[in-house]
């Protein structure tokens, strides 16, 4: 299929920067030139904006479930991060760091901030610094996963840049648990399921997608994407059921991957024209040279999107939305698609909607989007890196909310109520259910 002409009318030239799904896919956030803006994902007809804040040129966003933390960074301050409660419009705290933030990742659990060579674990309650891991493989992209299961805290970052090699690290217990060899070139994409038992992988060619259990580091399933040589995988996303896997690249096709194994006494019972030329297939593989052996055995795409747009970097996710499966695709062209799926026969996949980001009347932003969605350059640091560490090291208490009081200030060391942290979704429907939080720096 001949590549389509990306779009040129005045969304493509908006202010947007970066896009982010929140850890349940219930939310979308962007980061645009002038702020940025949190959307609801639950609803096909409708994208609603929750919150819009202001601050230049927003290169990270990450908000923590349904709650009202968010973690900013901007071109203007690229090594400092923000913690904002939204709802309050207040900042509960802010760290610097030695060097530029290349990309958070949070759970209920930890807070990681990844630089070019380090990474630092923070616990997300107090904030308190918990773990530095210097000398880190070179990282220019700030490539890294955080599970978003609590009990599973584990975190993916390369182990080598030179080879695909995944180094996954505990981030509940500090400590490495394997070091897994996935690909030949340099990794482009890392994504944990829900449950943390399960990761997924794209290397720098984008040919091939594997999929390993956690903590073990077994190959699962082999995925092929394409013949086509260095694909620039943009995004992985696992179902949250963990029968679907998406990956989006700057193609036109988002493919969708159906994790299942192929059973044979099935086909043993039902036997079939291409389960017969299957077998063939698999026995004369055994014959055959390591690589091309491999290609037979590397499953297609179950289901796929051609999206009218080619070179533009975009997110994708896999989400139930009012009792169905959709696809979700956030692009740099400023528009929000959703499409429906078919879980039993997959196929092409049928736009269901199209929201756009921004309002028609907004101010255009000269530049083109692969620019503004580059990696930030070098800035002067505001801060020393000393202020990552100041927090008091008294844990919070476990059962009361002790960092509070009525008339809004807060104490240090207690960022995030208890509450907050339990099992299953976090949803906050009015201010009663966050106690007031006061800003402070550090």
């Amino acid at each position: 299929m001949e590549p389509q002409d990306a779009p040129d009318g005045p969304e493509a030239q908006r202010g947007f920067i970066c896009a982010s799904f929140n850890q349940d896919t219930t939310s979308l956030s962007v980061g645009t030139k002038t702020g940025y803006r949190l959307f609801s994902a639950t609803a096909v007809d409708k994208l609603d904006r929750i919150h819009e804040g202001e601050c230049p040129d927003v290169y990270i966003v990450e908000r923590l479930f349904s709650s009202s933390l968010v973690v900013v960074v901007s071109l203007s301050m690229p090594r400092r991060m923000n913690v904002y409660h939204f709802k309050k419009g207040t900042e509960i705290c802010n760290y610097s760091y030695s060097n530029n933030i290349l990309s958070v990742r949070l759970n209920r659990q930890r807070l990681v901030v990844c630089l070019e060579e380090s990474i630092y674990i923070h616990n997300i309650k107090d904030m308190k610094l918990l773990k530095t891991l210097l000398n880190t493989p070179t990282n220019p992209s700030g490539l890294c996963a955080l599970s978003v299961n609590h009990s599973n805290s584990y975190l993916a970052y390369p182990g080598s840049t030179t080879i695909g090699e995944i180094t996954v690290y505990d981030a509940n217990n500090l400590s490495t648990l394997t070091l897994i060899q996935a690909h030949d070139s340099p990794l482009a994409a890392l994504t944990f399921n829900a449950s943390g038992t399960k990761l997924a992988s794209a290397s720098e060619k984008g040919t091939v997608i594997r999929v390993f259990t956690i903590p073990e580091g077994q190959k699962l399933f082999e995925f092929r994407r394409g013949m086509k040589r260095y694909v620039s995988i943009s995004s992985l996303s696992f179902s949250a059921d963990t029968q679907f896997l998406c990956a989006s690249s700057n193609t036109e096709t988002v493919h969708i991957f159906k994790l299942e194994q192929h059973c044979p006494s099935q086909e043993e019972e039902s036997p079939t024209w291409s389960a017969y030329v299957g077998k063939m297939f698999t026995a004369a593989s055994t014959y055959l040279p390591a690589q091309v052996s491999d290609m037979m055995h590397q499953d297609r795409a179950f289901a796929t999107v051609r999206l009218n747009m080619f070179g533009l970097k975009n997110i994708c996710a896999l989400a139930t939305i009012q009792k169905l499966p959709r696809l979700l695709v956030a692009s740099s062209d400023g528009y929000f698609y959703i499409y429906n799926v078919d879980p039993q026969d997959g196929g092409e996949c049928i736009l269901a909607h199209k929201h756009r980001l921004f309002d028609s009347s907004e101010e255009q932003v000269e530049g083109s989007d692969e620019d503004k969605l580059d990696n930030v350059a070098p800035q002067p640091a505001s801060q020393s890196y000393a202020a990552t560490v100041a927090l008091p090291s008294t844990p919070p208490s476990s059962t009361t909310l002790m960092g509070y009081s009525e008339d809004g200030g807060a104490q240090k060391g207690e960022i995030i109520p208890e509450h907050e942290f339990a099992e299953g979704p976090i949803c906050l429907d009015d201010e009663n259910e966050f106690p007031p939080v006061g800003s402070h720096s550090n």
